[in-house]
């Protein structure tokens, strides 16, 4: 009889013992909730008072450095997003393979450099949206109004050699379509073949057609995404109001247009 009002006695204990605990769990989640939901405190996410930002500086036209200042896309581009953070800009030039420890160590805040979301870095790292698609893309010739994707048959394709691009014609030749390839050493090469209508479609990736459209300005071609090869900026994942930051005025230069600005700038 008294082994049986023990027992009866641990239940209520029990019970209460385990809506503590799940109080406790449903407080820290409502904790995690509005820290994530608040606004982000500038003094909190960059406590130094300026955005320190890692760069490699030898991949122009994203980032360069000519001995004496650093310049390009990404340079200009991380100047805009403090300028709307109303914090100063600071530069860390280092290599590529080195950008991740830099951040990971605090030496850096962010990191914009032409990087690649990468999904294996999701546990350390977060990253905003993308600011620039360096996807391949089919270019044809600007008078031809049937060149695109769908009515690519039969058709003189120009590529570099060996590079991504072969395996993209690879995998359309294996779904049927009859193609001619047409390999070049350079991808500004099968550009040439195209212009000079010795092909007639060319692939490449969209940094190399921006700045090969640039460079002739009285050529007219029309382009067309076929991949899709996203560039962000990467923060460690415990900065939580520095992403919202920098996301957030990422996403202001882009509604803003400042951001295609830029882009034209450089592409």
């Amino acid at each position: 009889m008294a082994a049986a009002a023990a027992g009866w006695l641990k239940r209520p204990i029990a019970l209460g013992l385990a809506m503590l605990a799940l109080g406790a769990i449903v407080a820290a989640a409502l904790v995690a909730i509005i820290r994530h939901a608040a606004p982000p405190d500038v003094r909190t996410a960059f406590p130094a008072g300026e955005i320190v930002v890692g760069v490699d500086g030898s991949f122009p036209p994203f980032a360069l450095d000519d001995g004496e200042t650093l310049q390009g896309l990404d340079i200009d581009l991380a100047r805009a997003i403090a300028r709307d953070i109303d914090l100063p800009a600071r530069f860390l030039n280092i290599g590529y393979y080195a950008l991740h420890d830099a951040l990971i160590s605090g030496r850096v805040d962010l990191l914009i450099s032409a990087l690649r979301v990468d999904p294996a870095r999701m546990d350390d790292l977060r990253y905003t949206a993308s600011y620039f698609d360096n996807g391949f893309v089919l270019i044809t010739d600007a008078d031809d109004s049937d060149a695109n994707f769908d009515a690519l048959k039969e058709a003189r394709i120009a590529y570099e050699y060996a590079s991504s691009a072969e395996s993209q014609i690879r995998d359309w030749e294996e779904d049927g379509r009859q193609l001619m390839r047409r390999p070049y050493e350079l991808p500004q090469y099968a550009l040439d073949a195209l212009r000079l209508e010795q092909a007639d479609a060319a692939i490449v990736d969209a940094t190399t057609f921006r700045l090969y459209q640039s460079a002739h300005m009285d050529w007219s071609a029309k382009s067309e995404f076929i991949s899709h090869d996203p560039y962000a900026i990467a923060l460690r994942i415990d900065r939580v109001d520095a992403w919202k930051l920098v996301d957030s005025a990422l996403a202001a230069l882009k509604e803003s247009g400042e951001l295609a600005k830029i882009i034209d700038r450089w592409l």
